[in-house]
């Protein structure tokens, strides 16, 4: 029994060079690929966090009544996000529907951007060519 022949046994050495080169080109180019894959996923999920959280502080900066529907909607999915950073500062909880600059939801957008970069740039030195 003789064992799968080698396909590469009857090229020229610069064939075989050239093959190896393709070779790791392809594997480059499937590192790319993933990581930029990965990192428009991470992107796109941060941004909409950011939208998300920027649209609590405009509507608290407004004003907008808890009660609106749209209103409580965006607090209600923003709130899971928002929870850790609710009482950095101190912002008056008994100005329902007063127009109020909420620290918190900048220092939380801040804190989320961040946390993105940092995720992007985990990708970049994991899937970077050596």
């Amino acid at each position: 029994m003789n064992p799968k022949p080698d396909p590469n046994s009857n090229l020229s050495p610069q064939e075989r060079d050239r093959l190896h080169t393709e070779g790791e080109r392809a594997e480059v180019a499937e590192r790319y690929l993933i990581s930029s894959r990965i990192i428009r996923i991470i992107s796109y999920l941060v941004s909409a966090l950011l939208v998300l959280l920027l649209l609590r502080f405009f509507l608290r900066l407004s004003g907008a009544n808890p009660e609106n529907m749209f209103a409580n909607f965006v607090y209600n999915l923003s709130e899971p996000f928002f929870a850790p950073f609710d009482n950095l500062f101190m912002n008056p909880d008994d100005l329902a529907g007063a127009n109020v600059f909420d620290v918190n939801v900048l220092v939380a957008m801040g804190a989320y951007a961040l946390l993105g970069w940092l995720a992007i740039r985990l990708v970049y030195s994991f899937f970077s060519p050596q």
